[in-house]
This record gives structure tokens, C-alpha cells and sequence, in this order.
């Protein structure tokens, strides 16, 4: 049987309405539970009936959820409520820092000596002493990366004399090594070579020169 479409407005007959409200009521409810369960939603669900019945659910607790609701509501309306107030501070403030912008970039321009014609003598000293400040603050930090620089090399030099006075032991060392070692060399050649030579040397008398 195919079901008609239900019109949307009130239902005229008494008996009728109260079969259809106790219908959708547990279906809403059943909904309402079903949501909670499934994604993990913290739901609260409060019908009253035409007969001033109340009927409830929450998914945890009731007076907490409304809570919870309430504290929402009046965030939601604080920021709302000083809006206007906000806007017109941030127009200040917004046209504040464009005057500051704008100072700024002229006095850009006359420090780079720029947009000058119209400038005067009051004008220009500031701008004179602020340039000589600033030469200073340059040539002194000029100096000091200066300094850091001939710092740094005369680091370096002391390194590399140490590592220079280390080579030139390591070379004397082993100079003085090769040098004891061609001796020994040497001793040992002459001596093997004296080893070697036969002598005629005899002592007492030859046997052919004994007479009878």
C-alpha cells in the first residue's frame, strides 16, 4: 500500500493529532539517541505535548547541555554587542598609523634629499644633525666589523705559525732520524768490509828459514 503524502499543517481532528504526535515523538526521540550514539554529538531534546506534558532526552546531562548551550549564546552575542565600538577603533588606530606612514615617507624623501625645494632652514637642521648621527653610527660600526676582521686574521696567523713550528719539529725530527740512520748504515758497511780482508800476519819464525 502506497503511503500518501502527509500535507504539512495542523491536523484538525483531536484523536488524530495525539496518534500522530505520540508517533513522531518516539521517532524524534529515537532519532535524537541514534545521533548521539553514532557521532558521539552531545544531544538534548525537550518536547512539550498540546496537553503541557514535557517530554525529554539528553545524552548526558540536561542542565549541563543547557548550560553549555547558554554559555555559547552569550559568546556568540558579546563580540556582536561591542562591534560597532571595535569598528571605530580600528578605523583610529587604521587612520593613525596611515599619518605615521605618511610622516614617515616624507621624511624619507628629505633624508635621500628628495622633495627639498620647499623645505626650510628649521626644517633642515633636524634633518642635518639626524644624517650626521646616523655617519656616526656607520663609521662606528665600520670599525668595529674592522676590528672583528684584523681579530679574526690575527687568529688565523697565530694558528698557522703553531701549525708552521710543529711542521718544522716534525721535519727537523725526522730529518735528524735519516741522518742516524745513514750513520748506522754506514758503520755497518765498514765494518762487514774489514771482516773481509785477509792478513799475512804470522807469528815466530817461518819453517823454511830453520836451519839444522
Amino acid at each position: 500500500m502506497v503511503r500518501g503524502k502527509t500535507q504539512m499543517r495542523r491536523i484538525e481532528n483531536t484523536t488524530s493529532r495525539q496518534v500522530t504526535f505520540s508517533k513522531r515523538r518516539n521517532g524524534l526521540l529515537k532519532k535524537a539517541f541514534e545521533l548521539s550514539v553514532l557521532c558521539d554529538a552531545e544531544v538534548a531534546l525537550i518536547i512539550f505535548s498540546p496537553n503541557n506534558k514535557l517530554y525529554e532526552f539528553a545524552s548526558s546531562s540536561m542542565s549541563r547541555t543547557i548550560e553549555r548551550y547558554r554559555d555559547y549564546v552569550k559568546e556568540m552575542q558579546t563580540p556582536n554587542s561591542s562591534c560597532p565600538e571595535d569598528v571605530q577603533h580600528y578605523q583610529e588606530l587604521a587612520e593613525g598609523m596611515a599619518k605615521q606612514i605618511e610622516l614617515l615617507e616624507v621624511s624619507k624623501r628629505k633624508i635621500l634629499g628628495q622633495a627639498l625645494e620647499s623645505t626650510t632652514i628649521e626644517e633642515l637642521l633636524p634633518i642635518e644633525e639626524q644624517l650626521e648621527r646616523s655617519v656616526c653610527i656607520i663609521r662606528a660600526r665600520k670599525m668595529e666589523v674592522y676590528d672583528k676582521q684584523i681579530q679574526q686574521l690575527l687568529s688565523k696567523e697565530r694558528m698557522l705559525t703553531t701549525e708552521n713550528a710543529e711542521l718544522n719539529e716534525k721535519y727537523q725530527l725526522q730529518a735528524t732520524k735519516e741522518a742516524e740512520e745513514r750513520i748506522d748504515d754506514f758503520i755497518v758497511m765498514e765494518n762487514k768490509d774489514t771482516s773481509d780482508v785477509e792478513t799475512d800476519l804470522f807469528i815466530g819464525m817461518q819453517k823454511s828459514n830453520i836451519k839444522n
